[in-house]
Parts: C-alpha cells; structure tokens; sequence
C-alpha cells in the first residue's frame, strides 16, 4: 500500500515536488478511509479535524439555503480538502456526501505541528492549497452575494413592473371593447340636426371637463351623492346607459346643472345621443390617461435601472449627483420598503456638491446598507429609514439610520469581517458590508456604525474630489 499511495501523491500537482521522505511521513501518519456512495461525509456544524486527500471517486458539496441545499463545489480525485497547517477553521459551513464510493487519504489535525515543524516543502504545499481555496470560496461567496442582491431587486421590480404592465394590458383591452361599440352609436349622432352654436357649446363642455379632471376626486360620500342626483336626472330625461354615464359624468365633475344648459340647448329628441356621446368621448380619454400613467411609471422604472446600474457608462471615475444615486436605488427597492411598512424620510443638503466616484460602485453602497435596514426592521411597526447627506469640509457624509433593533455589542466588531452574517441561512453570505468597505476604501473614503436598541447609523464619509 505504501509504495501506491506514494505513486498516487507524486501525481498531484501540489505534491509533485514535496520530497519522497515527507511524503513518506505523510503516508506513516495517516490512513485511507473507504466510503460507500451517497455517505454523509459532515454537515453544517460539525467538527472538522483531518486533511484529506481523494484517491477514487468524489466528495460533493452542499450550502444550505431558504428552501433547500444549493451545489456548491465537487472536489474530486487528486484535490486536497478538509482542515489544513495554519488554517483557524474549526467547524464547517456545508454539507458532503459520497459520490461513488469514495477512497480518501486522512491525516488527523494533531500531525500538524510535527509537519509544521519538521517538514517545510509538505507545509508550504498545503498552505498553497489552503490559499487557492480561500480564493475560490471567497469568489463563490461574492458570486452569490451579487446574486443574492440580483434577485432581491428583480424580485422587487418584477413586482414593481408587473403592476403597470397589467394596468396597460387591462385599460387597453377595455379601449378596445369601448370602440367596438362605437358604430352602433355613431348613428344616432349622424342623426342630429343641430347649430354651430350648440356645437360649440357641447364641445366647449367636453373639452372644459377634460381639462379640469387635474381637480382632486371627490371623496366617497360626495361621489356616491353626486351619482345618484345624475342617475334621478337622466333617468327623468329618459336617457340610456344612465348608470354608466352617471360614473363616467362624476369622475369629470359634470353635475346636473350642466346637463340642464345642454338640455336648454338642443332638441329633445337629440339628448339621448348627445349625452351617450359625451360620456363616450370621457371614457375613452380616461383610458388613454391611464395607459399614459401607466407607461410613464414603466418609463421611470427602466430610467432607473439605468440610472441604478450606470449601464451606458464606462466604468470609470466621474462627476455624479450621489442623491440621484440614492434615490434610484429607492426606487428600485421599492417593493421591499412597501412591504416592510417603512416610512422613508429623505434630509438632503440641498448645496451638496457633485462627487468625483464609480457610480455604479456606489448604487452596491446604498444597496446593501438600505438592504440591512430593511431586514433589521422586518416584522415592526413604525419603521423609519432616514437617510442624510450633508458637506463636512472637503468629504460629503451619507448617514443611513434605521429605528430597528440595533446591532448586539457582542458583534458590532465583527459586522465587516468577511463572512460574518447575523441573517438566516439563505438570506445573505456575510459579503455585503465587506465590499461596502472595499468600494468606499476605494474611494480613499471610511464607513462608521453606531448602533443602539431604536437606532443604528451607518456614515459613508468619502473626498468630493
């Protein structure tokens, strides 16, 4: 067995190099471990105390996750795994199982100070393999923060987006249901015989009502009164459709003295067709209005996107109002403070100068301390996200307070450590306050947090430039 075990390291390319003799040792110290396929190897939690290094088959890795376990690395036949010289891990984060059936080489942990002390080439192996995996899991823990973000605001703004779109979809298909009557009316307007005068004066009517729909709606009990003294007035002037045209007639503020100047004004025999018209001609510009609205709250989310994600910049430095910064990534988190009942008050300094940043680096910032604002709050009542800017000097300070329950002393040290999280499994990889740092640190700027039950501010401070 040992002459094999020998052969099998030589072909690992970390190994490769380590002299026959410390290999050897290796092999003296450990043994080969066989498990079935499909074996749990270790879960969340557990103790980690061996290297070990996979001679047949493969071990598979696991994160957990709200709703289940996401893959998250294969290490397979000549890779080195478990805890390794110098390495402060003591428990582990994942989950692994046996692909195959499984053959691994274990060297227990108390080894470790006799290789440290005696056998440097093997050591200086593994911390190099220690190091490219540090590298690789930090990457895939960055990876899944953007992603974690990513579906937080396409979640959000599906939801956001998703209103208005239907609102286009339902008003337009109302629209077209509403021209389709139109033939069939139209002749009994063709009908009329009438003046220019009276003409005018119909027209002059549509037209006056249109323009003062900006006036604000009646409340409900003046709408229901309102309604029902049209209906009693057409049904006496023996109108059809009188129900529509009452709802149609008060969302416009036409009332009953308008229709006794227009029954004054034209044949009797011409009223039913008139005023069927006229509701008709207001229906149809309530609908386009509300495609319009609705497009333009489409319009201001894609605009946002935009703004958000600097997506037709380069990426580099340049003048940037940080308040529209701020304010389109409200925008696109939208959904998530409606849904956290959070009341955002906005203390701008309305002289704050333009600052010399990444801008799309800087949306990350607001992201992710407004993200931590919101989840510290979920679940309360009264929440209240401030955010204030203001010029100190030659640096603009950004502070982001939230009433929630304040971060704990026990960990407010550790909250930029990279993978430190406080939130559930699933909900976030510890990552998002660390490239916070990383982004204002960039920017020759600094991140304070002060925190206590019923208040935490975080101050982005960073050089206009």
């Amino acid at each position: 067995m040992v002459p094999d075990l020998l052969t099998e390291f030589k072909q690992i390319p970390e190994l490769a190099t380590v002299p026959e003799a410390q290999l050897q040792w290796l092999i003296d110290k450990g043994h080969v471990e066989t498990l079935a396929d499909g074996t749990r190897l270790f879960g969340p939690g557990d103790n980690i105390n061996a290297l070990r290094i996979i001679l047949h088959g493969a071990l598979v890795l696991y994160r957990s996750q709200t709703g289940g376990r996401k893959h998250f690395a294969t290490v397979e036949k000549g890779e080195i795994t478990g805890i390794l010289p110098y390495s402060r891990m003591k428990r582990v984060s994942m989950e692994a199982f046996a692909s195959g059936e499984l053959v691994t080489f274990v060297l227990d942990r108390s080894h470790f100070p006799e290789m440290i002390s005696q056998h440097y080439d093997l050591t200086e192996a593994m911390v190099h393999v220690m190091t490219d995996r540090v590298r690789f899991f930090t990457q895939q823990q960055q990876q899944d923060e953007k992603m974690l973000a990513l579906g937080k605001l396409s979640a959000g703004l599906a939801h956001e987006l998703n209103n208005p779109s239907a609102a286009v979809l339902r008003t337009a298909q109302a629209l077209k249901k509403h021209l389709g009557n139109e033939p069939e009316r139209f002749k009994a307007v063709i009908k009329i015989q009438t003046t220019d005068a009276v003409v005018d004066q119909v027209n002059d009517l549509v037209v006056a009502k249109i323009l003062d729909n900006h006036k604000p709606p009646l409340s409900l009990l003046e709408r229901t009164e309102r309604e029902d003294e049209l209906v009693a007035w057409l049904e006496e002037n023996g109108i059809d459709n009188l129900y529509e045209i009452a709802e149609n007639y008060t969302a416009f503020h036409v009332d009953t003295g308008d229709l006794e100047k227009l029954k004054k004004a034209i044949r009797q025999e011409d009223l039913n067709a008139v005023l069927n018209w006229i509701s008709q001609v207001l229906i149809t510009e309530r609908l386009v209005n509300e495609i319009q609205e609705s497009s333009k709250r489409i319009n201001s989310l894609v605009s946002s996107i935009k703004a958000y994600t600097h997506m037709d910049q380069t990426p580099e430095k340049q003048r940037a109002d940080v308040h529209a910064g701020i304010q389109s990534t409200l925008t696109m988190m939208n959904h998530k403070i409606k849904h956290s009942n959070v009341q955002v008050v906005l203390n701008f300094d309305p002289d704050l100068p333009q600052a010399n940043i990444l801008v799309s680096a800087f949306n990350q910032v607001w992201t992710n301390l407004i993200d931590n604002a919101l989840d510290a709050m979920e679940g309360r009542t009264g929440n209240i996200l401030e955010i204030r800017t203001q010029r100190h000097r030659e640096f603009i300070w950004v502070l982001i307070i939230d009433n929630g329950p304040g971060i704990p002393d026990e960990v407010k040290d550790r909250i930029f450590d990279p993978f430190f999280t406080t939130k559930a499994i699933g909900k976030g990889t510890g990552l998002g306050l660390e490239v916070v740092r990383q982004i204002v640190l960039q920017h020759d700027g600094k991140i304070d947090v002060t925190s206590a039950p019923g208040r935490t501010e975080f101050k982005v401070c960073f050089p206009i430039g």
